[in-house]
């Protein structure tokens, strides 16, 4: 699939479920922070994660389902590391980069983040800064 096709499934809930991992969820935030400002980019991911959930039989709790602080901090680690590359790249490459770069990184957020600190319903309802280390590309 291209990355048009992977965000046109992810906004209409028609993406397949078992396809939708860590990779597409990169993927999606990657092509959002590309084409959009940043604080866009965060909220079309926000609103487009928890239709989603719910449109492939998920459901948003206090328990499960979308996560505030994971999509904040995926978003912030996306938005760095897409800075750092050449201007010249397109678009796709960027995104490509990114995906590669963090696919089969889905558990980089335990360098920030304790556990008792992710699994709380404070962390999923609204963010909560890391408390091991601070987030790339923020001073």
């Amino acid at each position: 699939m291209t990355d048009k096709e992977i965000l046109q499934g992810f906004e209409d809930g028609s993406f397949p479920k078992e396809q939708w991992n860590h990779a597409a969820h990169l993927r999606v935030a990657g092509c959002y922070l590309v084409g959009y400002p940043a604080v866009e980019a965060l909220t079309r991911m926000r609103d487009g994660v928890k239709r989603y959930n719910v449109a492939s039989g998920g459901k948003n709790t206090e328990d499960s389902g979308y996560h505030e602080t994971l999509t904040c901090f995926w978003i912030a680690v996306a938005k760095a590391y897409l800075a750092e590359l050449p201007d010249g790249m397109t678009a796709a490459a960027k995104v490509q980069a990114l995906v590669d770069e963090f696919g089969a990184r889905r558990d980089l957020f335990r360098e920030y983040y304790g556990f008792d600190v992710l699994k709380s319903r404070e962390a999923r309802a609204r963010w909560v800064a890391p408390d091991l280390k601070g987030l790339p590309g923020v001073s």
